[in-house]
């Protein structure tokens, strides 16, 4: 039996109209934060009614089907500091163009790649110098460049990286917020804690050892990003790289690679 004061509260006309337009004012929030909101942000689309329920409430849809990759013993033992990023004098710059006539038929004479190898002209020092070492430990695979590379003194490698690093930048403007970027390129996924790749890689900020991707052929791009996910390229200190792609599907790493590989200059395309 309801209580005599609830009675008297339900036939208050007034507390059946706050009643009703609470109920009416939740359905109309469930609604829109988690239906409308979800299907028109571009950057996040909801896959489902219960992927807009998680990315509404700020937890993962589905947790990754592994543990995070933990750096191990394959990793890099390169300690990156800001001295390797700063430009080469004169005369280590000409001696590193001495030193790579032996790279231009992968690299390209003028450190543009017509095949599926890296563009290095224009290339942070840094980068260079971090992958040669890598190369040189057995820390990136690679029969060729590991056999180029363990020849080289420690010289050797600064002087490559200056020469490259002055070489006329064949490749456009770095990549910003002004322009129509891939979601992963411009905001990454945090529900499956992929980074936009923007906040790495030149644009927005460059992270130190991190790579210039514009203009870099597609074929090397995809090819490297299937090698971090799969665990055959492990060179990335405290596995980054490979925590950031393990979540990503073929046709992510195909879109990515696709929009960083038109960002080629008219030139480099003769």
């Amino acid at each position: 039996m309801m209580h005599e004061g609830g009675m008297y509260a339900w036939r208050n006309p007034w507390f059946r109209w706050s009643l009703l337009s609470l109920s009416i004012f939740t359905v109309l929030s469930i609604l829109v934060g988690f239906v409308w909101l979800p299907s028109v942000h571009g950057d996040f689309t909801a896959q489902g009614i219960w992927a807009s329920i998680c990315r509404a409430a700020g937890v993962p849809a589905s947790w990754s089907s592994g543990a995070a990759v933990k750096a191990g013993p394959g990793s890099s033992n390169v300690v990156l500091e800001r001295d390797m990023a700063r430009a080469g004098a004169s005369d280590s710059i000409g001696r590193g163009a001495t030193l790579a006539l032996n790279c231009t038929m992968c690299h390209g004479a003028q450190g543009i790649s017509i095949s599926n190898a890296p563009n290095l002209a224009g290339q942070y020092p840094e980068v260079v110098i971090k992958q040669l070492h890598d190369y040189k430990s057995g820390k990136r695979a690679s029969s060729i460049m590991e056999a180029l590379a363990t020849r080289l003194p420690d010289k050797d490698i600064e002087d490559l990286a200056a020469y490259f690093a002055s070489l006329p930048k064949a490749r456009t403007a770095p990549t910003t917020y002004d322009e129509s970027l891939p979601p992963l390129v411009r905001v990454g996924d945090p529900m499956r804690n992929i980074a936009p790749c923007i906040s790495c890689h030149g644009g927005v900020d460059q992270k130190l050892g991190a790579p210039w991707l514009e203009g870099m052929p597609k074929e090397y791009l995809v090819g490297q990003l299937k090698a971090f996910a799969q665990g055959n390229r492990h060179n990335d200190p405290e596995a980054q790289m490979r925590n950031m792609v393990r979540g990503m599907t073929t046709q992510e790493m195909e879109e990515v690679s696709a929009f960083y590989a038109r960002k080629a200059s008219p030139a480099e395309g003769r």
